[in-house]
Protein backbone atom coordinates (compact mmCIF):
# COMPACT_ATOMS: atom_id res chain seq x y z
CA UNK A 1 0.00 0.00 0.00
CA UNK A 2 1.46 3.77 -1.11
CA UNK A 3 2.03 5.44 1.85
CA UNK A 4 -1.00 7.91 2.61
CA UNK A 5 -2.64 6.51 -0.17
CA UNK A 6 -6.07 3.91 0.22
CA UNK A 7 -5.98 0.08 0.81
CA UNK A 8 -6.29 -1.74 -2.13
CA UNK A 9 -7.82 -5.10 -1.09
CA UNK A 10 -7.03 -8.18 -2.61
CA UNK A 11 -10.26 -9.68 -3.90
CA UNK A 12 -10.82 -12.90 -5.93
CA UNK A 13 -13.73 -13.97 -7.19
CA UNK A 14 -15.51 -17.55 -6.65
CA UNK A 15 -18.25 -19.34 -8.91
CA UNK A 16 -20.44 -22.08 -7.37
CA UNK A 17 -23.17 -23.84 -9.97
CA UNK A 18 -26.04 -24.96 -8.10
CA UNK A 19 -27.68 -27.90 -9.83
CA UNK A 20 -31.32 -30.20 -8.95
CA UNK A 21 -32.98 -32.68 -10.94
CA UNK A 22 -36.23 -31.20 -10.78
CA UNK A 23 -38.09 -27.83 -11.47
CA UNK A 24 -38.20 -25.16 -14.26
CA UNK A 25 -35.13 -23.90 -13.68
CA UNK A 26 -32.21 -26.69 -12.71
CA UNK A 27 -28.75 -24.83 -12.27
CA UNK A 28 -28.15 -21.28 -10.74
CA UNK A 29 -24.49 -19.43 -10.91
CA UNK A 30 -23.72 -16.80 -8.48
CA UNK A 31 -20.13 -15.44 -8.24
CA UNK A 32 -18.82 -14.52 -4.82
CA UNK A 33 -16.03 -11.87 -3.83
CA UNK A 34 -13.30 -13.37 -1.28
CA UNK A 35 -10.87 -10.74 0.15
CA UNK A 36 -7.76 -12.35 0.90
CA UNK A 37 -7.98 -11.30 4.79
CA UNK A 38 -7.37 -12.99 7.74
CA UNK A 39 -10.53 -12.50 9.60
CA UNK A 40 -12.61 -15.49 9.33
CA UNK A 41 -16.07 -13.72 7.20
CA UNK A 42 -14.51 -12.71 4.39
CA UNK A 43 -14.16 -16.28 2.44
CA UNK A 44 -16.36 -18.87 1.59
CA UNK A 45 -16.29 -21.79 3.98
CA UNK A 46 -17.66 -25.50 3.40
CA UNK A 47 -20.83 -24.86 5.60
CA UNK A 48 -21.90 -21.86 3.36
CA UNK A 49 -21.97 -24.10 0.39
CA UNK A 50 -23.95 -26.70 1.78
CA UNK A 51 -26.47 -24.17 2.98
CA UNK A 52 -26.69 -22.51 -0.42
CA UNK A 53 -27.33 -26.11 -1.67
CA UNK A 54 -30.60 -26.91 0.81
CA UNK A 55 -31.99 -22.88 0.10
CA UNK A 56 -31.13 -23.54 -4.28
CA UNK A 57 -32.90 -27.25 -3.53
CA UNK A 58 -36.15 -25.52 -1.72
CA UNK A 59 -36.44 -22.42 -3.64
CA UNK A 60 -39.82 -22.57 -3.68
CA UNK A 61 -39.86 -22.52 -0.29
CA UNK A 62 -38.02 -19.24 0.03
CA UNK A 63 -39.46 -17.63 -3.29
CA UNK A 64 -41.29 -14.74 -2.01
CA UNK A 65 -40.17 -15.24 1.79
CA UNK A 66 -38.85 -12.78 4.21
CA UNK A 67 -34.80 -14.09 5.03
CA UNK A 68 -32.25 -12.69 6.94
CA UNK A 69 -28.86 -14.56 6.79
CA UNK A 70 -27.17 -13.67 10.30
CA UNK A 71 -22.82 -13.83 10.42
CA UNK A 72 -23.43 -13.46 6.70
CA UNK A 73 -19.92 -12.44 5.61
CA UNK A 74 -19.30 -13.31 1.40
CA UNK A 75 -23.16 -13.76 1.90
CA UNK A 76 -23.37 -17.12 -0.13
CA UNK A 77 -26.66 -18.32 1.05
CA UNK A 78 -28.48 -15.27 1.09
CA UNK A 79 -27.01 -14.44 -2.45
CA UNK A 80 -28.46 -17.64 -3.62
CA UNK A 81 -32.05 -16.86 -1.70
CA UNK A 82 -32.06 -13.89 -3.06
CA UNK A 83 -31.20 -15.23 -6.45
CA UNK A 84 -34.61 -17.34 -6.13
CA UNK A 85 -36.87 -14.26 -5.49
CA UNK A 86 -36.60 -14.22 -1.39
CA UNK A 87 -36.38 -10.52 0.05
CA UNK A 88 -33.22 -11.02 1.83
CA UNK A 89 -31.79 -9.29 5.07
CA UNK A 90 -27.90 -9.87 5.23
CA UNK A 91 -26.18 -9.22 8.41
CA UNK A 92 -22.95 -9.65 10.33
CA UNK A 93 -21.30 -7.95 13.44
CA UNK A 94 -21.91 -3.96 13.76
CA UNK A 95 -18.41 -4.49 15.04
CA UNK A 96 -17.41 -5.76 11.96
CA UNK A 97 -17.59 -3.11 9.16
CA UNK A 98 -15.53 -4.96 6.54
CA UNK A 99 -17.29 -7.76 6.59
CA UNK A 100 -20.77 -6.00 6.09
CA UNK A 101 -18.72 -4.40 3.15
CA UNK A 102 -18.15 -7.68 2.18
CA UNK A 103 -21.89 -8.43 2.21
CA UNK A 104 -22.73 -5.45 -0.09
CA UNK A 105 -19.59 -6.42 -2.53
CA UNK A 106 -21.58 -9.67 -2.69
CA UNK A 107 -24.67 -8.17 -3.66
CA UNK A 108 -23.23 -6.17 -6.49
CA UNK A 109 -21.29 -8.95 -7.68
CA UNK A 110 -24.96 -10.44 -8.61
CA UNK A 111 -26.90 -7.31 -9.26
CA UNK A 112 -28.67 -7.66 -5.98
CA UNK A 113 -29.71 -3.40 -5.50
CA UNK A 114 -32.73 -4.58 -2.81
CA UNK A 115 -30.71 -6.62 -0.33
CA UNK A 116 -30.60 -4.69 2.84
CA UNK A 117 -27.19 -5.42 4.80
CA UNK A 118 -27.46 -4.68 8.62
CA UNK A 119 -25.07 -4.25 11.11
CA UNK A 120 -26.81 -7.27 13.68
CA UNK A 121 -24.44 -8.19 17.08
CA UNK A 122 -25.18 -11.50 18.39
CA UNK A 123 -26.34 -11.30 21.66
CA UNK A 124 -27.66 -7.80 21.79
CA UNK A 125 -31.43 -6.53 21.01
CA UNK A 126 -30.45 -3.68 19.35
CA UNK A 127 -32.73 -1.29 17.59
CA UNK A 128 -31.89 -2.85 14.17
CA UNK A 129 -32.66 -6.31 15.87
CA UNK A 130 -36.41 -5.31 17.32
CA UNK A 131 -37.41 -3.30 14.11
CA UNK A 132 -36.56 -5.83 11.77
CA UNK A 133 -39.90 -6.57 9.17
CA UNK A 134 -42.02 -10.30 9.93
CA UNK A 135 -39.31 -13.18 8.95
CA UNK A 136 -40.36 -16.69 7.43
CA UNK A 137 -36.34 -18.08 7.75
CA UNK A 138 -33.33 -17.59 9.07
CA UNK A 139 -29.78 -18.27 7.50
CA UNK A 140 -26.94 -19.09 9.72
CA UNK A 141 -23.58 -20.98 8.10
CA UNK A 142 -20.82 -21.90 10.56
CA UNK A 143 -22.14 -19.49 13.27
CA UNK A 144 -21.70 -22.11 15.95
CA UNK A 145 -17.61 -21.78 14.95
CA UNK A 146 -16.51 -20.54 18.66
CA UNK A 147 -17.97 -21.89 21.37
CA UNK A 148 -18.19 -18.87 23.82
CA UNK A 149 -20.52 -17.61 21.33
CA UNK A 150 -23.21 -20.15 20.97
CA UNK A 151 -25.30 -18.76 23.73
CA UNK A 152 -25.36 -15.17 22.41
CA UNK A 153 -26.11 -16.77 18.49
CA UNK A 154 -28.84 -18.66 20.53
CA UNK A 155 -30.44 -15.42 22.34
CA UNK A 156 -30.74 -13.59 19.11
CA UNK A 157 -32.57 -16.63 17.40
CA UNK A 158 -34.65 -17.22 20.74
CA UNK A 159 -35.90 -13.44 20.14
CA UNK A 160 -36.17 -13.63 16.49
CA UNK A 161 -38.27 -16.84 16.56
CA UNK A 162 -40.72 -15.98 19.52
CA UNK A 163 -40.91 -12.17 17.03
CA UNK A 164 -41.75 -14.55 14.60
CA UNK A 165 -43.53 -17.91 15.97
CA UNK A 166 -43.86 -19.87 12.59
CA UNK A 167 -40.18 -18.71 11.46
CA UNK A 168 -36.88 -21.51 11.11
CA UNK A 169 -33.62 -21.46 11.64
CA UNK A 170 -31.52 -23.00 8.74
CA UNK A 171 -28.17 -23.59 10.07
CA UNK A 172 -24.74 -25.67 9.10
CA UNK A 173 -22.39 -26.53 11.20
CA UNK A 174 -19.01 -28.27 11.05
CA UNK A 175 -18.08 -30.89 13.73
CA UNK A 176 -14.44 -29.01 14.92
CA UNK A 177 -14.30 -31.71 18.34
CA UNK A 178 -15.75 -34.47 19.89
CA UNK A 179 -17.75 -32.64 22.89
CA UNK A 180 -19.23 -30.38 20.33
CA UNK A 181 -23.51 -29.61 21.98
CA UNK A 182 -26.06 -27.01 22.12
CA UNK A 183 -28.31 -29.43 23.69
CA UNK A 184 -28.21 -27.41 27.12
CA UNK A 185 -28.54 -24.06 25.45
CA UNK A 186 -31.39 -25.41 23.16
CA UNK A 187 -32.99 -26.50 26.21
CA UNK A 188 -32.13 -23.08 28.11
CA UNK A 189 -33.54 -21.09 25.60
CA UNK A 190 -36.61 -23.25 24.77
CA UNK A 191 -35.49 -24.07 21.25
CA UNK A 192 -35.57 -27.70 19.27
CA UNK A 193 -33.47 -28.84 16.76
CA UNK A 194 -34.13 -31.05 14.00
CA UNK A 195 -31.27 -32.92 11.88
CA UNK A 196 -31.38 -32.94 7.89
CA UNK A 197 -29.64 -35.60 6.31
CA UNK A 198 -27.19 -33.97 3.56
CA UNK A 199 -28.48 -36.76 1.22
CA UNK A 200 -31.95 -35.39 1.34
CA UNK A 201 -30.83 -32.59 -0.23
CA UNK A 202 -27.75 -34.36 -2.39
CA UNK A 203 -25.26 -32.02 -0.71
CA UNK A 204 -23.39 -35.20 0.97
CA UNK A 205 -20.79 -35.21 -1.67
CA UNK A 206 -16.78 -33.76 -1.52
CA UNK A 207 -17.60 -31.57 -4.61
CA UNK A 208 -21.05 -28.88 -4.71
CA UNK A 209 -21.53 -26.41 -6.68
CA UNK A 210 -18.62 -26.67 -9.09
CA UNK A 211 -16.22 -26.41 -6.48
CA UNK A 212 -13.97 -28.36 -4.00
CA UNK A 213 -16.46 -27.56 -1.10
CA UNK A 214 -16.88 -29.24 1.68
CA UNK A 215 -14.28 -31.53 0.34
CA UNK A 216 -13.75 -34.19 3.36
CA UNK A 217 -15.32 -31.98 6.37
CA UNK A 218 -17.73 -33.01 8.67
CA UNK A 219 -20.86 -30.70 8.24
CA UNK A 220 -24.01 -30.98 9.96
CA UNK A 221 -27.47 -29.41 9.21
CA UNK A 222 -30.28 -28.75 11.65
CA UNK A 223 -33.28 -26.74 11.36
CA UNK A 224 -33.79 -24.70 14.73
CA UNK A 225 -37.82 -23.91 15.74
CA UNK A 226 -39.69 -22.58 18.67
CA UNK A 227 -40.54 -25.69 21.23
CA UNK A 228 -43.92 -25.92 21.61
CA UNK A 229 -45.17 -26.23 25.39
CA UNK A 230 -46.97 -29.13 26.18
Amino acid sequence: MARGGPEKLNVAEKEFTFERRGGAQRSLAVSIPEVLDPQYGMYVWPCAVVLAQYVWTHSEAVKQATILELGAGVSLPGVVAAKCGAKVILSDSAELPLCLENCRRSCATNSLDEVLVLGLTWGEISPELVQLPRLDIILGSDVFYEPEDFEDVLVTIAFLLRKNPKAQFWTTYQERSADWSIEALLHKWKLKSTDVPLGAFDADKAQLAGSTLPGSHSIQMMIITLKVEE
